[in-house]
């Protein structure tokens, strides 16, 4: 609440009027009567995910609103300027944008907690000094569109001597839970040979998933296990369940619906081969989300005025409010 008070005045600072909604977005508005952009990122990041991520897009806001009301050729033009909440689903993830965006109902967030520490977020609103404060809600007609700047978070554009990507879409994720059903037993007295372990099973799959994929994959796909659990867990004890969590990313959902079909036949081979019997259960699927054309076209000569030759037009493979701001408004 500090740095969001501290931003606020940042804000007011740009002429813009501050405000900390009910769920910790920090909205800046302007007076301008002319047509308006929306320009804002998020203000939370994951723990160690690099000082940028999120908070150079709500800073990039602040400085183009100052720069617009420096500039006599922008009069009347103006820039709100948006810092959303939780985009990383500390509680809920995308929970300041969504809210903004009028796709958060009440229940959802009555349920909300804490994925470290259990805590409601409804407590965490109320200690926050936030309780029964409303929620903005975006007016669409308000906006002639949303820009969201941000770094990469990977290194194509270091790696290839480029300096800007032009976002064409952002990716869609699908995430899959997979779990492997064995025998729990002694880890010292079962023979190898009537072992029904369901670690090995796991390690199996994934080795096979390590094979498939890269045959079946396309330019910019990438897939990942991102999480395993061994039931129990000991290290004299057979697992007799095992699981793991395994998601891929990819902006052409055909490429995704070939990957799902790869999977679902490698769950089939592994019940089919046994001795343990496994479960595929979807997470998410999150579609790919377009960025506007004509976004992309203005912001081409932009990239060239400040990167002449080292700007690119390419997805990006991380998730952003603006796949939020896409439901409403043209987006970039």
């Amino acid at each position: 609440m500090e740095a969001r008070h501290w931003l606020s005045e940042r804000m007011r600072e740009a002429d813009l009027d501050p405000v900390i909604d009910g769920v910790g977005n920090v909205i800046g508005k302007t007076s301008a009567s002319g047509p308006k952009l929306l320009v804002g990122s998020h203000s939370e990041s994951q723990c160690y995910a690099g000082w940028l991520d999120g908070i150079l897009g709500v800073i990039y806001g602040i400085e183009t609103a100052r720069a617009l009301r420096e500039s006599p050729e922008c009069a009347g033009m103006g820039i709100d300027v948006g810092a959303w909440a939780d985009e990383e689903c500390h509680f809920l993830q995308f929970l300041g944008s969504r809210s903004f965006c009028d796709s958060l109902d009440e229940r959802e967030i009555d349920a909300a907690r804490n994925k470290d520490d259990g805590t409601p977020l409804r407590d965490a609103i109320r200690k926050a000094g936030l309780e029964g404060r409303p929620r903005e809600r975006m007016l669409p007609s308000r906006y002639v569109g949303y820009l969201e700047a941000h770094i990469e978070q990977g290194d194509y554009l270091d790696s290839t001597g480029l300096k800007i990507g032009l976002v064409t879409s952002i990716v869609g994720l699908w995430q899959y839970r997979v779990r492997f059903f064995g025998e729990q037993n002694h880890a010292g007295t079962t023979g190898m040979a009537t072992r029904k372990d369901a670690g090995v099973a796991l390690t199996r799959l994934a080795h096979m998933i390590d094979e498939t994929f890269p045959k079946v994959s396309g330019k910019r796909s990438v897939w990942t296990t991102g999480r395993i659990d061994l039931d129990p867990g000991a290290p004299s004890i057979v697992p007799g369940e095992a699981s793991m969590l395994f998601q891929f990313r990819d902006e052409d959902v055909a490429q995704l619906e070939v990957f799902e079909r790869a999977l679902e036949e490698l769950v089939g081979k592994i019940n089919a081969d046994g001795p343990c019997r496994c479960e595929l259960e979807i997470v998410d699927k999150a579609t790919p989300k377009k960025m506007s054309p004509g976004f992309q076209d203005a912001l081409e000569p932009a990239g060239e005025m400040h990167g002449a030759g080292k700007h690119v037009r390419m997805p990006s493979g991380a998730a952003h409010d603006a796949q939020i701001m896409a439901a409403l408004i043209p987006r970039a």
